[in-house]
């Protein structure tokens, strides 16, 4: 059979990487009302992808065969970020590997015992919050789990060095624009932007390095509990470690992928609640009495209804049938997010901020997929899933937020995540004190 692609926008690839980049949630809502479940995008210097909105075509894709669906190829770019040995980077045999590896550290017992870490850094947070004032949520949120990970994660305790890794490593981590992920001619990378960004990992690199070395000769190391003494202490079934530069990349994605995303999420979850007064009364309720299942169902519906990614890739190695069509190899499947979790076939009100839908419920893994699915499902989601929990929490019980009747924030792209345009604003009307909560208890 001869292969071929669903339909798309007869656009230029340059004006369609520019609608992504620029709107992306606009441009794959109009895709969608025009040519269906399935359709065609072309982007200059990434490729052909073939966006999917129908749960049945996402299962496919996640429960198919890891070698042909290669999401490593698909996340090629990121490559200039975390390097070429970070797992989201392999495919295959070396993707199963590292990933056994990396897995107990994000255990859910490994997670929890790392909750009351997550408790006092949040607390120290809130002493810095004023009173009576609108601010954006989403610095703060950043500087928080940024310190989540440099304690939990990575186990710095020194103060002189953690705050040399505060200063070196979001400088690092930050992309101007999607377009920076697109490798550029060789001759450029001593010029501008480039070299710019090559001296600021550069500069984190060493300080990361610098901590696995201490983290290797730590006396203490068999007792300490953070995922670094847990990757170093980690040998595979032929018997040898994971080496310095393999553990370098494992951490840089980790910073990635666990200290924006789960602030942007976090900053989208307050965002929603101080829109929704009678919702965040019982949340704040739920948080001093201690009622989880309400705290889960709000961080599950705001990821469900504010995703911070749109989409994740899978590039083929080989021809594929879906949904009528044969795929050629080469081409990136792009599952949406958004459109999945928009869509008023799966979510009645799609748009509505409900979180009584994940009320004693498991959501079905094709509907609601904030992380991914199948074998590559964010690693560290459990991780991120406790740390919003904790800290929406912590938060509720250690301030008092203002309900706003501002409109909702739109949809800002910044990089490969989706943040409030504003930064999510709010304002504390006053601390909680120990006392004022045995009070109302």
């Amino acid at each position: 059979m001869v292969c071929t692609l669903p339909p798309g926008p007869p656009l230029p690839g340059l004006l369609q990487a520019g609608l992504i980049w620029f709107d992306p949630v606009r441009f794959a809502q109009t895709c969608h009302r025009r040519y269906g479940d399935l359709f065609t995008v072309r982007v200059p210097g990434i490729g052909t992808l073939v966006y999917l909105a129908d749960p049945a075509d996402i299962r496919s894709v996640t429960r198919g065969d890891p070698s042909i669906f290669h999401a490593g190829e698909a996340a090629a770019p990121l490559s200039q970020i975390v390097g070429t040995k970070s797992l989201l980077m392999l495919d295959d045999g070396e993707h199963r590997r590292s990933r056994g590896m990396m897995l107990p550290a994000f255990h859910g017992d490994s997670v929890r015992g790392q909750v009351a870490e997550m408790v006092a850094i949040t607390a120290e947070e809130l002493t810095r919050w004023p009173v009576g004032e609108r601010f954006p949520l989403y610095p703060r949120m950043q500087r928080l789990t940024l310190e989540v990970i440099l304690r939990t994660v990575i186990g710095v305790r020194d103060e002189r060095r953690l705050t040399a890794l505060r200063v070196a490593l979001p400088p690092m981590l930050e992309i101007g624009s999607p377009v920076e992920l697109i490798p550029p001619p060789r001759v450029l990378l001593r010029f501008g932007r480039w070299r710019r960004r090559a001296q600021r990992r550069a500069a984190a690199l060493a300080l990361l390095t610098d901590e696995i070395v201490r983290c290797r000769a730590d006396p203490q190391l068999k007792q300490r509990t953070d995922a670094l003494a847990m990757l170093v202490r980690s040998v595979e079934d032929a018997g040898a470690p994971m080496a310095d530069d393999e553990l370098l990349d494992q951490l840089v994605t980790l910073l990635l992928a666990g200290h924006d995303t789960t602030a942007t999420a976090l900053s989208w979850a307050f965002e929603r609640l101080t829109r929704h007064p009678a919702l965040l009364h019982r949340t704040a309720r739920a948080a001093e009495d201690g009622d989880d299942a309400w705290l889960d169902a709000v961080c599950k519906e705001s990821l469900r209804v504010r995703p911070v990614v749109f989409e994740f890739g899978r590039k083929l190695t080989a021809p594929v049938q879906l949904a009528g069509y044969r795929i050629p190899a080469g081409t990136i499947l792009a599952p949406s997010i958004n459109l999945v979790h928009h869509s008023g076939q799966h979510y009645p009100d799609p748009e509505e901020f409900r979180p009584q839908r994940f009320l004693d419920q498991r959501p079905d893994p094709a509907v609601w997929l904030p992380f991914g699915g199948g074998v590559r499902r964010c690693l560290g989601a459990t991780f991120a899933q406790v740390e919003m929990r904790t800290v929406l929490r912590e938060v509720l019980r250690g301030v008092e937020l203002s309900p706003t009747t501002a409109p909702d924030e739109p949809v800002r792209p910044r990089h490969v995540t989706m943040v409030p345009r504003q930064g999510a604003m709010v304002t504390v009307r006053r601390h909680i004190a120990a006392a004022d909560r045995a009070t109302t208890a």
